[in-house]
């Protein structure tokens, strides 16, 4: 008798590990209650990027004129073909999962899930219709939703989550975004870019403060926000949005900017926050980019005395095991304990299916690339410096320049470096920080190098191809090595 897989969630990790568990015989069933593909391909990585190449592009056509193109005319932005384009190429990624379901003869639910009993589910189809479905194996891959935060709620109007930026009709003239990670920082740069006068307000003392950006990588980040005029304010916190107080004549336009209160944030590492200069400023629309919920509460896990954190985040262990045997869990609703990253999603997938399907596998974290896709981007993987230090490591940092490229000069990207963290004596390369053009390509080279314990010198003897922006990793590396050329 086949293995009965049930998964809940049709994202980059349920997806993944349903053809992975199909692979090894399993009888898989996918419940997926909206679309498949999850966060990442509608609501959060492929989109977003959609967009960002739009921005990139029209960046690079306002500076053609530099490259020897003469354009004449004006360029202006068309969010409606913008969408329309989005939604094609999503629609075009749903169908090819769905065909690589079908091919590998995967049971898809379009439903609800809700565990009832022990190996045993309750579907719960668009019709009201509901259905029982028994499983041997079960992986939750829930996922998670954006954070509302009560203070100042989503009404996909003024105040909007990060979905709802993915879904915008025209270019705001002024937008604050609340929270300078990942997500704030990246619509910060593609908002800028197609027109909208930009804020970032972040709760901490520097943009993308996460233990694995590398401090240096920040502080270029903010100056590049500088050169686009995006205005950033450290330290803050926003407390309060209201529309604008002051009611406009009846024979002036009505204005539908919000009043956005600012305060000293409690939450700041920095230990002498500078005053605020303003404690009050204006802008069409606030955008909430703050965090994550998990979407745990619903699946029924009391059914099967599966306990969560206080928040809603799943514990697992390496083999991606609940606490509860034969039942594992994957990607985002395992909170930010682990990481919350599509490509960790899929990976998780993989082993918490081949442990469903008998295998005895662990969950690796010690090299998991980041791909931030601000403008510049940036790419990382291993320790950063204040890691390393912190856990009394021994080590020597190196740093090089893109302008040390040919490459770069060539396609007038000559902002950014590599940073490379490396252990005394061995040489043993601990992590890779990029800031600057292809970043988030670039990195890979750099996680397989800490992947494969390999040296400096490993790298720096490796040939690379000129001229390319991969050889920002070898003279990194040459350096590292105490051979240098061109730096």
């Amino acid at each position: 008798m086949m293995m009965r897989i049930a998964i809940i969630g049709g994202g980059p990790g349920g997806y993944v590990a349903a053809l992975r568990a199909a692979a090894l015989g399993g009888e898989v069933t996918l419940i997926e209650k909206e679309q498949l593909g999850g966060t990442c391909l509608n609501r959060g990585c492929i989109p977003s990027k959609i967009m960002k190449h739009t921005a990139d592009l029209f960046l690079n056509m306002q500076k053609a004129d530099k490259a020897g193109i003469k354009v004449e005319g004006s360029i202006i932005p068309d969010m409606l073909a913008l969408m329309e384009k989005k939604n094609k190429i999503l629609e075009t990624q749903r169908k090819g999962i769905a065909s690589l379901l079908q091919s590998s003869r995967i049971k898809l639910e379009n439903a609800g899930a809700k565990i009832k009993a022990s190996q045993k589910l309750e579907l719960l189809f668009h019709d009201s219709s509901i259905q029982e479905l028994e499983y041997d194996r079960l992986i939750i891959a829930s996922g998670t939703e954006p954070l509302n935060v009560p203070d100042f709620p989503f009404d996909g109007r003024q105040i909007l989550s990060s979905n709802d930026l993915l879904e915008l009709d025209n270019i705001p003239k002024s937008i604050v975004i609340v929270g300078g990670g990942v997500i704030g920082c990246e619509f910060a740069f593609i908002l800028s870019a197609l027109g909208a006068e930009v804020t970032i307000v972040e709760a901490m003392s520097r943009l993308l403060p996460l233990p694995s950006v590398d401090e240096e990588c920040s502080k270029l980040l903010q100056k590049e926000m500088k050169k686009r005029k995006i205005k950033v304010l450290c330290d803050t916190v926003v407390q309060s949005s209201a529309p604008l107080a002051s009611a406009p004549q009846a024979s002036a336009p009505k204005d539908d900017s919000l009043d956005i209160h600012l305060g000293i944030s409690p939450f700041t590492d920095n230990p002498a926050p500078k005053k605020l200069k303003t404690d009050k400023i204006k802008a069409e629309k606030l955008a909430v980019c703050i965090g994550r919920s998990p979407l745990s509460k619903d699946l029924g896990l009391e059914a099967i005395q599966l306990e969560t954190s206080p928040r809603g985040w799943i514990e697992v262990d390496d083999r991606m095991e609940t606490k509860i045997k034969d039942v594992y869990a994957i990607g985002d609703i395992l909170g930010p304990e682990k990481i919350m990253l599509a490509h960790v999603a899929s990976h998780e997938g993989i082993i918490a299916a081949e442990n469903a399907m008998g295998q005895d596998r662990k969950m690796n974290y010690d090299a998991i690339p980041g791909a931030i896709f601000t403008m510049p981007e940036i790419g990382t993987v291993g320790l950063s410096e204040a890691e390393a230090l912190k856990k009394g490591m021994e080590i020597n940092c190196f740093s090089t320049n893109f302008r040390t490229l040919g490459k770069a000069h060539a396609i007038d990207e000559i902002t950014g470096f590599a940073k490379m963290i490396v252990e005394k004596g061995s040489g043993k390369v601990l992590g890779v920080h990029i800031i600057g053009a292809h970043a988030t390509d670039l990195v890979a080279e750099a996680t397989l190098a800490i992947n494969k314990g390999l040296s400096a010198q490993d790298i720096a003897h490796t040939v690379h191809a000129h001229p390319t922006l991969s050889e920002i990793m070898q003279e990194l590396a040459l350096k590292a090595s105490g051979t240098a050329i061109h730096s």
